[in-house]
C-alpha cells in the first residue's frame, strides 16, 4: 500500500527501553484513540510498564479496555497478558482536577484554599481557552516524574489543536508577562488607586475600562486570583518548559495518525511539517482503515468486463454482482494508493505503517491486539 515509503518499525520502537514517551496526534475520526490503546497494550504485553493518557474527551478508550470509566487517576487494565512482566494503566485528563492538584502541591494550605474558592479560578480551571493544553503538559510532566512507568502513551485531542500543548509554555509566559496581568498585580499589591496614580494615568484608565466591561466584583476576583497564584505560576511555567524540552529528546516518538482520505492526509501533512518546525522526533505515519483485496491481480476494469459478459449471457447473476463489488473495492484501493503516493512524494522520509480496515468497531482487548499486530507488520 505504501509504495516506496520506508516501513515504520513499531515493535523495535516499543521494545526499546530508551523510548519513554509516544505521542499519537492527528485529526478527528481517524482511529487515533484506538491506535494509542493498541500501542500501549502491545508494549505492555512485551514487558513494558505502560500508562496511556487520553486527552480526548470521548470515552472510547475506556470502553475498548473494559473499564467502566476513566478519570484523572491511572487505573490498571485487567486482562493484559502479563507473561512478559508488563503492566498497563489507563487514564483520561481531567483538566480541573489537574489544576487543583497543581495548586495543592505548590501553594501553602491557606493560599491553596483561597485559590480553589476563587470564582475566577473556578471558571479558568474548567473552561478557559488553553487550560486543557496547559494541564496536558502538566500531567505529562507529573507522570514522567513519578517514574512508575517506563513508557507513557499520549492520545491527543482531535484536529489541529492536538499540537497546541507544544505552545503551552510560550503562551503561558506571554499571558503572565502581559500588561493586563501587571495591571492586576500592581493594583492589588499597591493599594489600588493610590498605587495606580503613582504608576500612571494609563494603567488607571485601563483598570477603569476593565471595571466597566467586567464589573467590579469580577475584576476583584481576578486580582485576588492572580496575586495568589503569582509565585506558583513561575514554577508551573518552568515545569511546562521542562516537559516541552523532554518532548524534543530522542526518548520521545511522535506518531501521526491518519486515514487514507484527502482531508485526513492533508491534516497529517500539517502535523508532519509542524513537528519538523518544532524539531520534535517524528517516528512516522500510521495509516488506519486501509482497504485491501485478496484478489488484487483482478483489476476493476477486468472485473467489470467479466460482469458485462455474464449479463449479456444472462448467466450467473450472483457472480456478476460479486465482480461489480470487487470492481468498486479495487477502485477504492487505487484511490487510497494515489492519495498516499501524493503524501509520500511530499514527505519521502516519513515511515509508514498500514492498518487494514477492520470489519467492525474495536471495542475490546482482542480487537486492540489485532490492530497492534497489524501495526507491527511491515508496511
Amino acid at each position: 500500500m505504501s509504495g516506496r515509503a520506508p516501513a515504520l518499525a513499531v515493535d523495535p520502537m516499543l521494545r526499546d527501553p530508551a523510548t519513554r514517551i509516544v505521542v499519537c496526534c492527528g485529526s478527528g475520526g481517524v482511529g487515533k484513540t484506538t491506535t494509542a490503546a493498541a500501542l500501549a497494550l502491545r508494549a505492555a504485553e512485551q514487558g513494558r510498564q505502560v500508562v496511556v493518557l487520553t486527552i480526548d474527551p470521548a470515552r472510547r478508550l475506556a470502553a475498548s479496555m473494559g473499564l467502566v470509566e476513566l478519570d484523572n487517576t491511572p487505573r490498571e487494565v485487567a486482562g493484559v497478558d502479563e507473561a512478559a512482566g508488563g503492566r498497563l494503566d489507563a487514564m483520561m485528563l481531567d483538566m480541573k482536577r489537574t489544576f487543583d492538584e497543581v495548586v495543592l502541591a505548590h501553594a501553602s494550605p491557606e493560599r491553596a484554599r483561597a485559590i480553589l474558592a476563587n470564582p475566577f479560578y473556578q471558571s479558568l480551571s474548567s473552561s478557559f481557552s488553553g487550560t486543557q493544553e496547559y494541564m496536558a503538559m502538566e500531567k505529562l510532566g507529573q507522570l514522567r516524574a513519578e517514574d512508575r512507568w517506563d513508557l507513557i502513551v499520549v492520545d491527543t485531542p482531535p484536529s489541529r489543536s492536538a499540537l497546541d500543548f507544544l505552545d503551552a509554555p510560550a503562551r503561558l509566559g506571554s499571558f503572565l508577562d502581559g500588561r493586563f496581568i501587571r495591571v492586576l498585580l500592581g493594583g492589588a499589591r499597591g493599594g489600588g488607586r493610590a498605587y495606580l496614580k503613582v504608576l500612571g494615568a494609563g494603567f488607571a484608565a485601563m483598570t477603569g475600562a476593565l471595571t466597566k466591561i467586567l464589573g467590579a466584583q469580577v475584576l476583584k476576583d481576578m486580582r485576588t486570583f492572580v496575586v495568589a497564584l503569582d509565585t506558583m505560576f513561575g514554577g508551573f511555567r518552568e515545569r511546562a518548559d521542562a516537559t516541552y524540552q523532554l518532548l524534543k529528546t530522542s526518548g520521545t516518538a511522535f506518531l501521526v495518525v491518519a486515514a487514507p482520505e484527502r482531508d485526513a492526509l492533508r491534516e497529517a501533512a500539517y502535523f508532519v511539517e509542524r513537528l519538523a518546525a518544532e524539531q520534535m522526533p517524528l517516528a512516522g505515519l500510521v495509516l488506519n482503515r486501509v482497504h485491501v483485496s485478496g484478489a488484487g491481480s483482478l483489476s476493476a476494469e477486468r472485473a467489470l468486463a467479466g460482469a458485462e459478459t455474464l449479463d449479456e449471457a444472462d448467466d450467473h447473476p450472483l457472480t456478476a454482482d460479486l465482480l461489480r463489488l470487487h470492481a468498486d473495492r479495487m477502485r477504492l484501493v487505487k484511490r487510497e494508493q494515489r492519495l498516499l503516493a501524493r503524501f509520500t512524494a511530499a514527505h519521502p522520509r516519513v515511515a509508514v505503517a498500514d492498518v487494514p480496515a477492520q470489519p467492525g468497531d474495536v471495542h475490546d482487548l482482542h480487537g486492540l491486539r489485532v490492530v497492534g499486530a497489524a501495526l507491527a507488520e511491515p508496511a
